[in-house]
């Protein structure tokens, strides 16, 4: 190779060389600026790394202070609560899962007495068997190993239920043990000696509560029997009188004897019942009854009262609400007896309404009823309405100072118809009249419906004739419900005028408002009309037996209207057969207006211990061992039937003897139990009255006796109570002795009579036969 060529290659490799340096230096300088890039992120990433570094410091050095701050209130925290757990008075301790003591306050550790013992770490049972040996725990006539596995059962129950023990000291410690989530047992011993001190207190009051309760019950029983054994002798002597000749002025004399005797029989009872309802010792006794029945005899019972005072007495009995109903009626009569008899009592002129009304469906055993009395007297003041609810109140102030009454009736209502589940208001406006209302709740009796009757298809058209009236849209609306096209004419003039043949019936009123209804029937008779049935309705008890009215109507209707009667009446006015033999005979003679009606029936009494009576004071006469005769013996021949009356009271047995005097009887008396049962024997009585209260041997007492002689003789002798109690529990006390019958004093001629004719032997002459031999009598 030439030089040439040899210099060529040389540059050629110089020159590669150079472009290999320069890429070199190339990449080196990239690297560089690559180096630097990484640098300078670094340099960046460390100094945020420092100041993360400090800022970190910071916040620890931030916690540890609060983390510092925390403790501290923790520990000022446990510490109150310590304190707080030291300073109260009842016990309270920590126990772990083991039951070792963990700590407890002062007033736990006191329950030791301070036994060095008593420390953290000591076991539960330990602390048992600590109370037991050193005598701390009173456990009574209880075996102290008993008390102590009682106790560690409990303790050992997931769930321990407050336990009461005694200490020795006579406090009584509740001790109430809750466990936690890990086992532990946080433990309280209250002091509730205070608490059961004062439910000894408690008991103390209500047990001499009761013993006032008792012996305030037994005082009221023994007032009852003391105030009815005389007020016997005042009512039955004036009742007596009453059945003399006596002129007008002495008949007035008598019958306000006998009022006044019975109005005093009507507070006592009042005043009895109060009490009983007070001492929660009044039961209802339920039974089916007929509550349109029950009504009726209650405003017939105050019927003539309100006749006297010239007011219309109305019943609104609710055309489709059913009759039969389970309760006790005699309360349900005395409600209301007490509700319309203060509506008549406190009005005036006007109204008494008494509206009852009722929701039931066949598929309900029960009915709700609704009673509303709205009279148009004096009203109440609505300052004072709820007052009049209260005992012995009445509105105060000078209007009704003429009203008289012990001011019990509305509270024992309230109470009656609450003791039923019922509520009891009143709305009153002064001066226009109240309207009092309670609603009940009934269960209803077997087959009982409100079937609306079917009246004669010959009756459509009905003419009502009587000035606008609370009566008269009653009437209208009863009649319309049956079925009828109602006229309603004001006066007689207008209904003479309107009268045609399309009328099939006339419904009067005794009193119109342009005459009296017996001049309209007469003129009614009188024109081209003459055979349309007239029904006259009237308040007046002896218009169906008045002549005059009877040639005038053709029927006539009481006040207040009951409905089955009005049917009745309307069915026979049109021939209906079976509607005319169901007419009820000529109306008894009206009970006395002031007489309550469960005082003219037997009561049902509730059965409550029998209260003692103070005995009579034994009779100063001897006894009178010999029959009476009251007549000579009958045409018959037979003999007389033999009644024994055991009375020790003289009065009594005066009144006994003139109440029987007409009846052809042979009538012995006995001054008390022991001479009762020697009568029995000597006399063979038919029937015996039996006093209850009397010297040597009581009414049951003697009848038990005389039962006793009876066994296995085949003879039983009726044995009749006439007695002055009455309380609640004295029927069924009485009755149980022995007894068949009770009747409580004052007594009552028809009563008596009643019993008598009750008990006639078939042997025996007739009782009548008196009254042709009035010569022999005592």
């Amino acid at each position: 190779m030439s030089l040439a060529d040899r210099l060529k290659e040389e540059r050629r490799a110089r020159l590669a060389a150079e472009r290999l340096l320069e890429l070199k230096q190339a990449e080196l300088s990239a690297a560089n600026r690559k180096l630097g890039r990484h640098a300078l992120a670094l340099t960046r990433e460390i100094g945020a790394t420092k100041a993360e570094v400090e800022k970190t410091k910071d916040e620890n050095a931030k916690v540890k202070l609060d983390l510092s701050t925390a403790n501290e209130k923790v520990e000022r925290a446990e510490q109150r609560l310590w304190d707080s757990i030291q300073a109260i008075q009842d016990g309270f301790a920590f126990f772990d899962s083991d039951g070792k003591l963990i700590s407890a306050n002062a007033a736990y550790l006191e329950l030791f007495d301070g036994l060095e013992e008593v420390e953290p770490g000591v076991s539960y049972v330990r602390l048992l068997q600590i109370l037991t040996d050193e005598g701390l725990i009173n456990t009574g006539e209880r075996d102290p190993d008993d008390w102590r596995a009682e106790m560690t059962e409990r303790w050992l129950h997931p769930t321990p239920e407050p336990v009461v023990v005694r200490m020795w000291d006579d406090r009584y410690l509740r001790l109430v043990d809750q466990r936690g989530n890990s086992g532990d047992m946080v433990s309280m011993a209250l002091d509730i000696t205070a608490s059961v001190q004062y439910e000894e207190e408690l008991e103390a009051a209500r047990e001499r509560a009761e013993a006032a309760n008792r012996a305030k019950s037994a005082f009221l029983a023994n007032m009852s029997h003391e105030i009815r054994t005389p007020m016997n002798g005042v009512v039955g002597m004036a009742e007596l009188l009453s059945d003399t000749n006596l002129s007008e002025e002495q008949r007035l004399y008598a019958n306000t004897i006998k009022n006044s005797g019975e109005a005093l029989l009507v507070i006592i009872n009042d005043v009895l019942d109060y009490s009983k309802i007070e001492a929660q010792k009044l039961i209802l006794h339920p039974e089916p009854f007929d509550l349109e029945r029950s009504v009726h005899e209650v405003l017939m019972l105050l019927q003539p009262t309100a006749r006297e005072k010239g007011l219309n007495l109305i019943l609104d009995y609710d055309l489709f609400l059913p009759t039969s109903f389970v309760g006790d009626p005699g309360r349900i009569r005395q409600v209301l007896t007490n509700l319309v008899g203060n509506a008549v009592k406190f009005t005036t002129e006007g109204h008494v309404n008494l509206q009852i009304t009722g929701i039931s469906s066949p598929e309900d055993e029960f009915c709700s009823i609704h009673v509303a009395i709205e009279d148009t007297g004096i009203g109440i003041p609505a300052e004072k309405v709820q007052h009049i609810f209260g005992e012995f109140n009445q509105v105060d102030d000078k209007q009704n100072r003429q009203f008289e009454g012990t001011g019990l009736g509305l509270a024992i209502t309230k109470r009656l118809i609450e003791l039923m589940g019922g509520e009891i208001w009143v709305e009153s406006e002064v001066g226009k009249g109240s309207c009092f209302g309670f609603r009940i709740k009934l269960p209803l009796a077997a087959e009982s419906t409100a079937a609306i009757p079917t009246m004669p298809p010959s009756l459509r058209k009905v003419m009502v004739v009587d000035a606008p009236s609370v009566m008269r849209d009653i009437l209208n609306k009863q009649l319309a419900l049956l079925g009828f096209e109602v006229v309603l004419m004001d006066n007689g003039a207008s209904a003479l005028a309107y009268l045609d043949p399309s009328i099939d019936l006339i419904v009067c009123d005794e009193l119109l408002a342009d005459e009296e209804a017996v001049d309209f029937c007469r003129k009614v008779r009188a024109g081209p009309y003459a055979s349309v049935p007239i029904l006259m309705i009237s308040g007046d008890p002896t218009a169906p037996s008045n002549p005059e009215v009877l040639a005038a109507a053709d029927s006539i209707l009481l006040k207040p209207l009951q409905r089955e009667e009005l049917y009745i009446r309307l069915s026979a006015l049109h021939g209906d057969a079976e509607a005319i033999a169901s007419l009820p005979p000529a109306p008894a003679p009206e009970p006395t207006a002031n007489v309550r009606p469960q005082q003219q029936e037997q009561p049902k009494l509730q059965a409550i211990s029998d209260q003692a009576a103070s005995p009579q004071q034994p009779a100063t006469q001897p006894a009178n061992t010999d029959p009476v005769p009251l007549t000579p013996v009958g045409a018959t021949g037979a003999r007389r039937m033999r009644i024994l009356a055991a009375e020790d009271n003289r009065t009594n047995q005066l009144v006994f003897r003139k109440m029987v005097k007409e009846l052809n009887i042979e009538l012995q008396f006995a001054n008390n139990g022991v001479e009762a049962v020697e009568g029995y024997q000597s006399f063979q009585p038919d029937l015996i009255f039996m006093d209850i209260s009397m010297p040597v041997m009581d009414g049951k007492e003697a009848t038990q006796k005389i039962r006793e002689l009876e066994y296995g003789s085949g003879s039983y002798t009726p044995v009749v109570a006439l007695t002055a109690h009455a309380m609640t529990g004295d029927a069924e006390g009485i009755l149980a002795a022995g007894l068949d019958h009770y009747l409580t004093k004052p007594l009552r001629k028809a009563l008596i009579h009643e019993r008598i004719h009750a008990y006639l032997p078939a042997e025996a002459a007739p009782l009548a036969d008196a009254a042709d031999t009035q010569s022999g009598a005592a």
